[in-house]
């Protein structure tokens, strides 16, 4: 049985600790500690320069003493802003912040979970296959952390995140994502004197932008205009107007049909206005998807029934590490942890959804 008390009062220190993205070291140190004396053999990747992180992810091995298929969990250990000086408040079974910053469930939650569940196989002496727990930093940025972890160092090659909503909810397909920068150059002029002489880069950008098709493009697939920028005077015919722009979709020729509509549509906008166009469209990471009768779906499955939940199979609009450990050959997949309302000031978890998710980490560990 999981000690429902502890596991309260560490999610409650954890939420505490300052970690946006690519500032998670006084996490990583405290993670550090508490796995140590857990007994897990810890190793920290040196992958700062490439995610700009200012600590490494972080791999915590408890060595098996049973015989079983290793497993592999995974959380990360980054928050979204505003993350700093975060004040839970505990209300009714219900963990939220003081609401100037988010809690930090997403994915303390997860960290918790899988921390409770191996201080519980130790302490009770619990047979228990090889567990390996890796937590990543820079997800929500880019899942940066996951994108450059050391897969050779992986126990096993299955792998369970925890990092969505409803416990019981098992993810078994994602989308991939492109990101797409784009800068559409105009001519300046004066926009009383002379306005026909320019190019507004502002109203090629507008244009463009009317003729994309945006937001909920089928069941699969999304895109969405994260930023717009330019500054000129209005005295001015804007030069200049750059755009960031995500594109998604669970089925690959959709994620490429979706990304060469968006650029097309730019480049049209620029022909007709003779503006130029800059343009950069990165691959940020790919789908993946499972069978419902996957070996890892079956397992997952197996322990949320064993811990009282109820198992629900689903699709994910949203990226998260298992995309890059199942690029990677890692058959991942997500699970819920009982986070709600995240990356907004409104984030909540309930603490009963905290118990039965440490309850079924610790129901898959078990041998």
């Amino acid at each position: 049985m999981i000690n429902k008390e502890r596991l309260l009062n560490t999610f409650l220190d954890y939420v505490r600790i300052d970690s946006e993205s690519r500032d998670e070291a006084a996490m990583a140190r405290r993670l550090t500690d508490d796995l140590t004396t857990i007994g897990c053999q810890i190793y920290v990747d040196n992958t700062m320069d490439k995610t700009g992180s200012n600590t490494g992810n972080i791999y915590a091995t408890l060595p098996g003493n049973a015989p079983g298929e290793p497993v592999v969990l995974s959380a990360h250990l980054d928050t979204v802003v505003p993350g700093v000086g975060v004040e839970p408040v505990l209300e009714g079974g219900i963990i939220r912040s003081k609401g100037d910053t988010v809690l930090g469930s997403d994915d303390k939650s997860g960290v918790v979970a899988i921390v409770e569940a191996m201080r519980v196989v130790t302490e009770q002496n619990i047979p228990h296959p090889t567990v390996q727990a890796v937590f990543t930093v820079c997800e929500e940025v880019g899942l940066c952390g996951s994108k450059y972890l050391e897969y050779d160092k992986l126990v096993g090659g299955q792998a369970v995140a925890l990092d969505t909503g409803t416990p019981g909810v098992i993810v078994t397909s994602g989308p991939g994502q492109y990101k797409i920068e784009a800068t559409v150059v105009g001519r300046k002029a004066h926009a009383g004197v002379a306005p026909e002489q320019g190019v507004s880069a502002i109203q090629v950008l507008a244009e463009a932008i009317s003729n994309m098709k945006l937001l909920r493009i089928d069941p699969e697939t999304t895109a969405n205009i994260g930023s717009i920028h330019a500054d000129y005077p209005t005295n001015i015919v804007a030069e200049r107007a750059t755009m960031s722009a995500e594109c998604r979709s669970r089925d690959a020729a959709k994620l490429e049909e979706q990304a060469e509509h968006m650029e097309a549509c730019l480049r049209a906008a620029c022909e007709k206005y003779g503006a130029t166009l800059e343009i950069e469209r990165t691959k940020a990471y790919d789908a993946f998807k499972h069978q419902e009768d996957a070996p890892v779906i079956r397992r997952v499955a197996a322990a949320m029934t064993a811990a009282g939940l109820t198992p629900t199979l689903k699709p994910s609009g949203g990226g998260s590490d298992a995309n890059n450990m199942c690029q990677n050959g890692i058959e991942a997949v997500v699970v819920g942890t009982g986070m709600d309302k995240v990356h907004t000031t409104s984030e909540q978890i309930a603490v009963a959804d905290l118990e039965s998710t440490a309850a079924m980490v610790l129901e898959l560990i078990k041998a």
